[in-house]
Parts: structure tokens; C-alpha cells; sequence
């Protein structure tokens, strides 16, 4: 089971896309848990059931949406994309269209797993509709009651223990009928939502080059990881940046004639910040610092790494002593 586990959780760690999608399931776990330890208690009455059970039903989807799109990595990547000045490097539509499209249909399962839940369930409907159904169906003779009676009568469906409706026949089987209908619009949006995702898979090869979608979904890909090294790298050198000015302090406090005893960790520290010299990359100043970040929000590097990619490296040669070489090293 352990190592079932750590296969789940090395999966949902190895890219953001797995991440999201982790996310996202457990968004829908949520909130079918809070939707069963939700006491759901109708007003049974005629002007407040039906307003306060599609509240139920809508609102709680309406949040869990929303906090789809917060919590969902592609929202931040795909505005990031979307508005920022072009710079050194042209902007793809196809990207953030292809990252507005994974974000809104990962932030939908949650809002949709509890309208289906809530329909398959039945009470809510139930609430809502019972003053709609008509008596007439369920007593076998014509109601003569005024109007408003019968709908006071009809919204009491919902709530076993009124005494109107005590152990009686009549309120199980409007409460059966109403159910049934519920169910069987839950059941039908779930089969709807199940034939539309196979025919999207079936049928969208046939229209969209595949060559197109590899190309767009690479590059999204692409912006993902590059923001997260740009993140890391300069998380790497603000440390060494807080590191080497700390060290600095201590030093000129040192050299002001005062009587202090020399740091325990300025040594350390020292010896650290010479094998780390290339990790501040010559940014020094809070200046240099402020105007690398500048440049990068406003003129991002154009995607050509050639120049990196074929530098010349040094290459180490070891020969015996007739000059026959024996290995190279790079």
C-alpha cells in the first residue's frame, strides 16, 4: 500500500499539470464531503424553499469555481503570458487560449461533481419543487382547497416530522416523484457530459492538427517550468545576496576599530561565499538587482539558446610521456 501511495504522490510531484490535476480531485472530494456533513434544513415554506434550495445548488458551485481558478497554477502563467509587454519575444494566442481552456475545465469538476451530487441525492430538488408537483396525482380525486392552501400544504413536503404529514403516504410518494425526477436529470447531465468528452476525443483529431497541439502544448509547458526556474534562481541568489551582505556588516563593524570579537561564521561564511562567487551572476548592487528584474519583465529573452548551447568547453588532455594521449576530460 506504501508503495502504491508514493507512486500517487511521485505522480502528482513530477510536473504542474499533475499538480493541477491533483488539486482538482481533491477540490471535488471536498466538496462532496461538505455537501454530506451539510445539515440541509428546508424552510417549508411557499415564498423562501425554492429560492434557499437553488441557493444551495448554485452558490457553493459558484465558490468552488473560483477557487479553482485561485488555486490552479496555469490561472498565474496564463496572465503572466497575456500581459506582458512582447519585448524580445512575440506572444502565442494558441498558448493562452490552450491555458485558459485547461484552467476553466479543471476548475469546473468541483462545482460540477456537487450539482450532480445534489441531484442524484434529491433533497434539494425536493425542497425546491414539491409546491409544483400537483396533489391531484397522488390523491386519486380533484383538491378542492384554495390555491394558496395547497401550496402551503405542498411546501411541507419536504418536513417528515410537520404533523400535517406525520407517517403519511401521501408526503413519501410526492417526495418519491419529485426524487425521481431529480435523479434522472442528475443521471442525464452526467451521461451528457460523458458521450461530449468521448466524441471531443474521438472527433477532435479529425479537425485540429495534432503536429499544432504538440507545438502549443509544449510551450505552455515551457512557460511553466521557465517561471519556476526564474523563481528558484532568484530565491538561490537573494540567500547568497542576504548571505554575502550580512558577512559584509560584520566585517566593516570589525574594521571600525571596534572591540568585538570576530564571528564564529564570518570564517565559514568566507570560505562558503569563495567557492559561490558565480551563484551572484556579478548582480552586486540593489540597483543591478532591480533592473534584472525590470529586463526580464519587460524585454523576456528571445527562445534561442544557441549561443549556450554550442559554447566551446575546455577540454583536458592527459598524454604519457612519447605524448600519446591517454584521455580527454570536458
Amino acid at each position: 500500500v506504501m508503495e502504491r501511495l508514493k507512486l500517487v504522490l511521485q505522480y502528482f510531484q513530477s510536473n504542474s499539470e499533475s499538480i493541477s490535476n491533483g488539486i482538482c480531485i481533491i477540490l471535488a472530494l471536498v466538496s462532496v464531503k461538505l455537501y454530506t456533513s451539510f445539515d440541509f434544513n428546508c424552510p417549508c415554506l411557499p415564498q423562501y424553499n425554492k429560492l434557499y434550495s437553488l441557493g444551495v445548488m448554485i452558490v457553493p458551485p459558484i465558490i468552488l469555481f473560483f477557487l479553482g481558478i485561485l488555486v490552479n497554477r496555469h490561472t498565474g502563467v496564463m496572465m503572466d503570458e497575456w500581459m506582458r509587454p512582447i519585448g524580445n519575444r512575440s506572444k502565442n494566442p494558441a498558448v493562452v487560449k490552450y491555458l485558459f481552456s485547461a484552467m476553466i475545465q479543471r476548475a469546473l469538476l468541483a462545482p460540477m461533481v456537487w450539482i450532480l451530487v445534489t441531484l442524484l441525492d434529491g433533497k434539494i430538488f425536493i425542497c425546491a419543487f414539491s409546491v409544483s408537483v400537483d396533489p391531484a396525482l397522488f390523491s386519486g380525486k380533484h383538491i378542492s382547497f384554495l390555491l394558496y392552501t395547497i401550496f402551503l400544504i405542498m411546501a411541507k413536503v419536504p418536513c417528515k416530522e410537520d404533523v400535517i404529514f406525520r407517517n403519511s403516504s401521501f408526503r413519501k410518494a410526492v417526495s418519491r416523484y419529485v426524487r425521481c425526477h431529480s435523479q434522472a436529470i442528475g443521471w442525464s447531465i452526467l451521461l451528457f457530459l460523458i458521450v461530449l468528452g468521448a466524441l471531443g476525443r474521438l472527433i477532435k483529431p479529425c479537425f485540429d492538427d495534432h503536429a499544432t497541439f504538440l507545438q502549443t502544448r509544449y510551450w505552455s509547458n515551457y512557460l511553466d517550468v521557465e517561471q519556476k526556474l526564474f523563481d528558484e534562481t532568484c530565491v538561490l541568489h537573494a540567500r547568497d545576496f542576504a548571505r554575502k551582505c550580512v558577512v559584509q556588516f560584520f566585517e566593516d563593524i570589525r574594521e571600525d576599530s571596534l572591540r568585538l570579537p570576530h564571528p564564529v561564521f564570518i570564517s565559514k561564511f568566507r570560505e562558503e561565499c569563495d567557492d559561490e562567487e558565480e551563484q551572484l551572476h556579478g548582480v552586486t548592487k540593489q540597483e543591478q538587482v532591480d533592473q534584472l528584474l525590470n529586463k526580464w519583465y519587460y524585454g523576456k529573452p528571445e527562445l534561442d539558446v544557441s549561443r549556450i548551447a554550442y559554447r566551446p568547453r575546455p577540454c583536458v588532455t592527459w598524454e604519457n610521456h612519447e605524448g600519446k594521449t591517454l584521455y580527454s576530460d570536458v
